[in-house]
């Protein structure tokens, strides 16, 4: 008997969500070999452009779609991003080999080239509550893959309103510049409550910061956002010189603020047929199975710049087992190499934050970070030139 991998009968794919992860798994799934709809209610590429981490594995996924050699290309290279007190007494630098910082839109922006021109897209919203799959093709999906980002429609409708994303009590405000710093004042800082970074982006530095807040959780006022950030600044002493000038230098029309949102750990990312039990969902509701990829499966706080990556790796693995194995077992493998790896890197992001942004735990924590400094010939940094626009030419300039 033939299986669906021989293709006698193309499997019909409805990916919900126009993401990292939901673009990443079209460009990967064969058009010959699959029928594939992409629906997204809020198609568009982000207005800022943000910095992403690419790690090693990351870059694998990227090689495998073939977008990797142009990004990498536009984009600067990193091997270590250095993390330390925001007076810059103690810095460690963990390695981050291979690794490049990519803006979002230019991803998006590969991802979405990528995927071949045989993949409907679909600007609507899906909503498996009516029990039902979306059709691909004119049929009914064989196969949905919720790619619905940390709000994952897909992920509450199959795993329950338990499964809904909770707001932290951490605000996220980024953005990019037009200013370039000598490489030493590139990493992340923690202070009191808060923290503080940057790094090289191609049009100049990429900035970011966290810290408690009662704004939100929704729209988040950037103003708001902006005065609570420089109020944090005010309170602290020893800045980092290229803190000051991105601070000075901050455009609100170019900045993004938002709550922190993180997903419940998941114990599977696939819901089959009458597989359904207290603790592996059951996609019995709409009569086919349903798979999770990128934040609608594990949506994790952004301490370890994972997020991203662990899109791009689950969109890579999903399809390259859909094109081995007949589809139950492809999606069990699915979810034995992805879901418990996932789960642990969302909890260790999320210690790395509260230890981040510790506040009565200060001390302690510096203590820390000093000890592991002096362990792994960490530095204090020293004074740093001032910033150079990004169109000018500076000798010390860390150039994209």
């Amino acid at each position: 008997m033939a299986t669906r991998t021989q293709h006698r009968t193309p499997l019909r794919i409805a990916i919900v969500g126009g993401g990292i992860a939901g673009l990443a798994l079209a460009a990967r799934l064969d058009a010959a070999r699959f029928r594939v709809a992409v629906f997204e209610q809020y198609p568009g590429i982000p207005a800022v452009n943000t910095s992403l981490a690419v790690w090693p594995l990351a870059r694998a996924a990227l090689e495998r779609i073939g977008v990797f050699g142009p990004l990498a290309a536009a984009s600067p290279s990193i091997d270590r991003f250095p993390i330390g007190t925001l007076d810059g007494g103690a810095v460690v630098a963990p390695p981050m080999p291979g690794s490049i910082l990519v803006g979002r839109r230019a991803l998006l922006t590969a991802l979405h080239d990528a995927v071949p021109a045989e993949t409907a897209r679909v600007d609507a919203r899906i909503d498996l509550a009516a029990g039902r799959a979306p059709e691909v093709d004119g049929a009914p999906a064989d196969l949905v893959v919720g790619a619905d980002g940390v709000h994952s429609a897909v992920r509450r409708a199959l795993w329950g309103e338990a499964s809904a994303a909770v707001a932290t009590p951490w605000l996220a405000v980024r953005g990019v510049l037009p200013l370039r710093f000598d490489e030493g004042e590139y990493g992340e800082r923690w202070g009191r409550g808060w923290l503080f970074g940057a790094g090289p982006h191609a049009d100049g530095t990429n900035w970011f910061s966290a810290f408690r807040s009662e704004l939100g959780p929704r729209d988040v006022d950037v103003e708001a956002a902006l005065a609570e950030l420089r109020a944090h600044a005010a309170a602290a002493a020893d800045l980092p010189h290229a803190t000051t000038a991105i601070l000075e230098a901050v455009d609100p029309g170019t900045t993004l603020a938002q709550r922190i949102h993180a997903a419940p750990p998941l114990r599977h990312v696939v819901a089959r047929r009458g597989a359904g039990s207290r603790r592996r969902p059951s996609a019995d509701a709409i009569g086919v199975p349903v798979a999770l990829v990128g934040d609608a499966a594990h949506a994790m706080t952004p301490n370890l710049g994972r997020g991203a990556g662990e899109a791009l790796v689950d969109a890579v693995t999903l399809a390259g087992l859909l094109a081995e194995r007949p589809v139950d077992e492809a999606l069990r493998a699915y979810d034995r190499a992805r879901a418990a790896r996932t789960r642990r890197l969302a909890r260790a992001s999320d210690l790395v934050m509260r230890v981040a942004l510790a506040e009565r735990g200060q001390p302690w924590r510096d203590r820390v970070l000093r000890v592991a400094a002096a362990a792994t010939g960490g530095r204090r940094t020293g004074p740093a030139p001032a910033p150079a626009p990004a169109t000018a030419p500076a000798k010390a300039a860390t150039t994209a």
